[in-house]
């Protein structure tokens, strides 16, 4: 896919009422967020990780309360503690909700090996609740108060895959995630669809947002999407920042011939028809694209849609080839268009 190469930088103008240069400091505050985007009060613990010790939280504990479902908590000691994953942890699609809470304590780390989170609902070994998998309405899965570090997903593209979301991937229901870390995440550096070093979302419910609520995306690195990759997706993004991920491949989507494809999106890449994608209150800086859009790369392929950035600040996010903002590739139904930017700076 072509670009516009832009430099420079947006800056949105004050509304009417309020003195020229004065802006708000880059922040949404919390009574305002959407009630859905707000974590969840786990007050029922449900399924209990651990017994009070660190050697109780085991990789094992992990995938067991996952399949299990309902609310899941963690009681591994006073101390933080690192649980290292040796199998991936995998939704069954006959739970409604998961809500898993690390309480602030909790990483789960891959070791640099394994995908860490799991949930498909067109994967018939996690069972078929519908047969209308694509787009499938529950589960619904929410996460919050944990950190995800070192998670690897290192499927290659093909058309029977599950690739990309070297932390998480989750491909039909809802997901929500909230008040968490992701670091040195990472999926297959190439392939002009592979994205999402730490979360990748695929075929979700359309009539929901994915929220990201406050989380940190640090270090994570894929073909395409190096912390965020959503293909038919809707992504609002709170309150969080984004730092130093990369989108590694190179040759675009569709991959140019001779190239693997891929490269762009060093913080978040989305693609699909008719949606929407909120940046608020967030900080995006130090993220690189091999192609296109070193923070954003947005596409709406048909039914129209806009990229809103808002109380935000983006800068230093170089992409290598394209772009039409800075940092920034906005395209809708085959044309490339200015972000609608509200009280942020973009350079």
């Amino acid at each position: 896919m072509s670009g516009l190469l832009s430099a420079g930088c947006l800056v949105a103008m004050p509304m009417p009422g309020m003195a020229a240069g004065i802006a708000p400091a880059p922040h949404y505050s919390l009574p305002s967020l959407p009630p859905a985007a707000q974590a969840v009060n786990n007050g029922n613990p449900g399924v209990v990780v651990g017994s009070g010790n660190p050697a109780s939280c085991t990789s094992a504990a992990v995938v067991s309360a996952v399949a299990e479902g309902g609310n899941i908590s963690f009681n591994c000691g006073q101390k933080p503690v690192t649980i290292t994953m040796t199998a991936t942890a995998k939704v069954v699609n006959t739970s409604h909700q998961i809500v898993i809470d690390g309480g602030g304590k909790v990483t789960l780390s891959g070791g640099g090996k394994i995908r860490i989170l799991y949930m498909n609902t067109c994967d018939a070994r996690q069972l078929f609740t519908s047969d209308m998998c694509w787009e499938q309405q529950w589960p619904r899965l929410v996460v919050e108060n944990l950190t995800f570090e070192d998670g690897y997903a290192g499927t290659q593209q093909s058309d029977k895959a599950s690739y990309g979301g070297g932390a998480i991937y989750a491909e039909g229901g809802q997901l929500k995630v909230a008040n968490s870390n992701f670091i040195d995440n990472r999926c297959y550096k190439w392939g002009p669809d592979i994205g999402g070093g730490a979360i990748r979302a695929y075929g979700m419910f359309m009539n929901s947002i994915i929220y990201i609520n406050n989380d940190t995306f640090t270090g994570n690195w894929c073909s395409n999407g190096g912390a965020i990759s959503g293909l038919f997706a809707n992504f609002d993004v709170f309150d969080s920042v984004l730092t130093g991920n990369k989108a590694l491949g190179w040759g675009q989507n569709p991959a140019i011939k001779g190239t693997p494809g891929g490269g762009s999106g060093g913080a978040i890449y989305t693609d699909g028809n008719h949606y929407n994608l909120i940046i608020d209150g967030t900080t995006m800086s130090g993220n690189t694209a091999t192609e296109g859009g070193g923070a954003i790369f947005y596409v709406v392929n048909s039914g129209g849609g806009g990229l809103k950035i808002e109380y935000s600040r983006l800068r230093g996010n170089p992409s290598g080839v394209f772009q039409n903002a800075p940092g920034i590739f906005d395209h809708v139904d085959g044309h490339n268009q200015p972000p609608d930017v509200i009280y942020s700076t973009i350079y």
